[in-house]
C-alpha cells in the first residue's frame, strides 16, 4: 500500500491514496496554514473512527440487527511535549436501532480483531526514511 502527499502552500498539502480519492491537510493560520482542511492527527482519529465504524456497520448487518444510525466519537490525549504524540484513545459508538449487547460485542470484535488502523496504532511500527533530492 502506497500514499502520496504533496505540498502546495504554506502549509497545505493533498494527499491521495491507493483509491485514488484525495484529502486536503492543512495547518492553523497561527502556525503558517490557511485552515483548509484537517490536521494530519484529526486525519489519525477519522481513520480509527472510519475503520472501526465500518466494521461494526458490517458486523452489525451480519447479525441481522444493521442499525438505523452510528455515530463514533474518537477521542484522544496527547503528550504535553513534541512531538505531543497520541497517548490514550477513547471511542464511544453511537447506536440506534441495535440492542445494546450486539452494539457491545460488534464494537468488541472490530477492536479485538478487524480494525486496521486500530490493530496498527498499538503496534510496534518500524520507520525507514530515504531523501531524494
Amino acid at each position: 500500500m502506497q500514499a502520496k502527499v504533496v505540498w502546495h502552500t504554506g502549509m497545505r498539502f493533498v494527499g491521495v491514496g491507493p483509491s485514488g480519492h484525495g484529502v486536503v491537510l492543512d495547518a492553523s493560520p497561527d502556525v503558517g496554514g490557511e485552515d483548509t482542511g484537517p490536521r494530519p492527527t484529526e486525519l489519525l482519529l477519522l481513520a480509527l473512527g472510519g475503520c472501526t465504524g465500518m466494521d461494526v456497520v458490517s458486523i452489525l448487518s451480519k447479525m441481522r440487527t444493521p442499525p438505523r444510525k452510528l455515530e463514533v466519537l474518537v477521542s484522544a490525549e496527547r503528550a504535553p511535549e513534541h512531538p505531543k504524540a497520541v497517548r490514550r484513545v477513547h471511542i464511544t459508538y453511537r447506536a440506534e436501532g441495535v440492542p445494546e449487547e450486539n452494539l457491545r460485542k460488534a464494537a468488541q470484535l472490530s477492536q479485538e480483531r478487524y480494525c486496521s488502523v486500530a490493530h496498527s496504532l498499538s503496534a510496534e511500527l518500524s520507520f525507514s526514511v530515504e531523501a531524494l533530492p
